[in-house]
């Protein structure tokens, strides 16, 4: 935390345990409805960063830090020095002089919010880098929380690609007591081997399971979600033109769902049908995609009060 008490959320293992529980706990209750009558980020000014198309993150951060009082700035990938030369550090010393908190995404080196993050008076929040979708993680695991009505124990079956976002699900998942992920994931399409080792190391300390394979058939029983993101993650492109073939066994469909019948379905949108998901599974009764989409917002303004406020709700 800085001097002014304000907070940077960077990565997912950046947080404590408790600080895990109180961004999610705290997104719950705001998808709740619970009032929020203070504006306590009233008196500040956040700016809203975009280098990549966003819909969903963009919107929520934008809107969630209206409803808590704060004023907005909105640049798009053009807008800032950076493309004429100046280094990220310096953008980011002068922006902390006249911002209280800075949401990017960079879909790139998560090296350069770091950079940012270096100097004491802005927070800095990752709205998605090249490596992990940390509010993403805690937008995922609110909606869990919300629909199940609880986090440990819970069985999550993750089928596609490793990455940003599943990185930042087993990441969080990891921290809590009992849960399981088990990752499907195509041969060299799977989470980088040092966010596996940790999340698989930080989850045995919980007395939980990260997992992974490459073979689309073995699935446990009991699982609670099922989970899976595009194919084509924001601002990548795969070498291989045959990655569309090794992927195909990994879609969610009806029969995958059908070897399930209790889990909901979860995605965290845009949704390519007929890719990684069949239309009627994520248009059909068991989809909670679209309700996840709107707790973009309420993870969103969680963040923002922890990061801005310095203090939990």
């Amino acid at each position: 935390m800085s001097r002014s008490g304000r907070r940077h959320l960077l990565s997912i293992a950046d947080l404590s345990d408790d600080d895990l529980q109180v961004l999610v706990g705290q997104s719950r209750d705001y998808a709740r409805g619970a009032p929020d009558t203070q504006a306590p980020l009233r008196g500040t000014t956040v700016g809203v960063y975009f280098r990549r198309t966003s819909t969903r993150t963009r919107t929520a951060f934008s809107s969630g830090a209206l409803r808590l009082g704060a004023q907005i700035i909105a640049y798009g990938p053009n807008d800032l020095q950076e493309n004429t030369g100046e280094t990220i550090g310096d953008t980011g010393r002068v922006l902390s002089r006249m911002l209280d908190g800075f949401v990017a995404r960079t879909a790139g080196d998560p090296g350069e919010l770091r950079n940012i993050a270096g100097q004491r008076r802005m927070s800095v929040i990752n709205a998605m880098t090249a490596d992990e979708h940390p509010t993403q993680a805690v937008t995922d695991l609110s909606t869990i929380l919300t629909h199940l009505g609880r986090l440990e124990g819970t069985r999550v079956l993750y089928a596609g690609e490793g990455n940003n976002t599943a990185a930042a699900l087993a990441l969080a998942l990891a921290r809590v007591r009992r849960t399981r992920l088990h990752l499907r994931t195509p041969e060299g399409y799977g989470l980088e081997p040092s966010v596996l080792e940790r999340a698989a190391d930080t989850a045995r300390s919980h007395g939980s399971v990260v997992e992974e394979s490459h073979d689309p058939r073995e699935t446990p029983n009991g699982i609670d979600i099922v989970y899976t993101t595009r194919w084509q993650t924001t601002g990548s492109v795969k070498e291989d033109p045959d990655w569309r073939r090794k992927f195909r066994p990994f879609q969610v469909d009806a029969a995958l769902m059908a070897r399930h019948p209790g889990a909901r379905f979860m995605h965290d949108l845009p949704a390519h049908r007929g890719e990684e998901v069949t239309a009627d599974v994520l248009d059909g009764p068991r989809s909670i995609a679209f309700e996840q989409a709107g707790h973009k917002l309420f993870g969103a303004m969680s963040v923002l009060r922890w990061c801005l406020a310095g203090t939990p709700a």
